[in-house]
């Protein structure tokens, strides 16, 4: 069958399965399967592809009809124009993540200074080694409870060349984890726990609970954080966290009650409150 064929059967059984950009999500799938650039494929849909490589295409475009994750298909997800490794046991890092990253920056007069970072619930690492790209100097420990991220969160600060100025270390919260930080980032699990088996197919099903469960309201993580943001940070340091929809005030309430005192919140793409910041007094 032709490139034309595959994708149109591929997209009319993603439609199927719900996906409301199927015929983009199936050209990415073939891009990744043939290797080829989706300028290619638009360019020559007549051209036919060899068995193993539809066969390929077959296997991948059924992983995405089951409601995997894109990026557990393709292994990686670009944040913060980086690309990064990504599997099951790792949030996938998202756009609107971005936002919080940004909003760090924007709080720092100078960059090329030597900061010292620390973020809880790593995961891939993403937020982390995106400051650190943006920070040359600076040097920081990512925190996580599950060993199998942090080898992810390991092999990303490898793969972006950042692993002289980025280590990992496994911790229940600040657990074992000494002062002083000028920076403390966190995209902590925020969902109430009733709550996650009714999210999208995509994350209910195939991101690690863990992650997501923020306990019976979902602010668990941030009544832990509170402190450890306390304990850990240099007088006047900074704390960014990134919360769900509606959560602001709730937050901004547990963090200003451990005794920081918030200074701004930072918008999605669109336009949802996602982080709120805080300087130590």
């Amino acid at each position: 069958m032709t490139i034309g064929d595959l994708l149109k059967a591929a997209s009319a059984e993603l439609a199927t399965a719900g996906l409301a950009d199927a015929s983009r999500e199936a050209r990415l799938l073939m891009a990744e399967a043939a290797g080829l650039d989706r300028a290619a494929i638009f360019a020559h849909p007549e051209r036919g592809l060899d068995g193993a490589t539809a066969a390929r295409f077959a296997r991948m475009v059924a992983r995405r009809a089951r409601r995997e994750p894109m990026a557990h298909i393709l292994g990686r997800r670009e944040f913060w124009s980086l690309s990064f490794r990504v599997t099951a046991d790792t949030l996938d890092p998202r756009p609107d993540s971005e936002a919080l990253v940004q909003a760090v920056l924007d709080q720092i007069p100078d960059r090329a200074g030597p900061l010292r970072l620390v973020d809880f619930g790593t995961g891939t690492g993403c937020l982390l080694l995106a400051l650190l790209h943006e920070l040359p100097a600076a040097r920081g420990l990512g925190i996580d409870i599950s060993e199998a991220a942090l080898s992810v969160a390991h092999a990303n600060a490898a793969a972006l060349r950042l692993d002289s100025r980025a280590a990992f270390q496994r911790s229940d919260w600040d657990d074992g984890i000494d002062p002083l930080f000028d920076i403390l980032v966190s995209n902590p699990p925020y969902i109430p726990g009733g709550e996650v088996a009714a999210l999208q197919p995509e994350v209910a099903q195939f991101e690690p609970r863990l992650a997501l469960d923020g306990g019976s309201d979902g602010l668990a993580a941030y009544r832990r954080l509170a402190p450890a943001a306390m304990r850990l940070l240099a007088a006047h340091g900074l704390a960014a966290f990134e919360i769900g929809a509606g959560q602001s005030e709730s937050v901004v309430r547990i963090m200003e009650e451990g005794g920081l005192r918030h200074i701004a919140t930072a918008a999605d793409l669109a336009g949802i409150p996602r982080c709120v910041l805080f300087r130590k007094r």
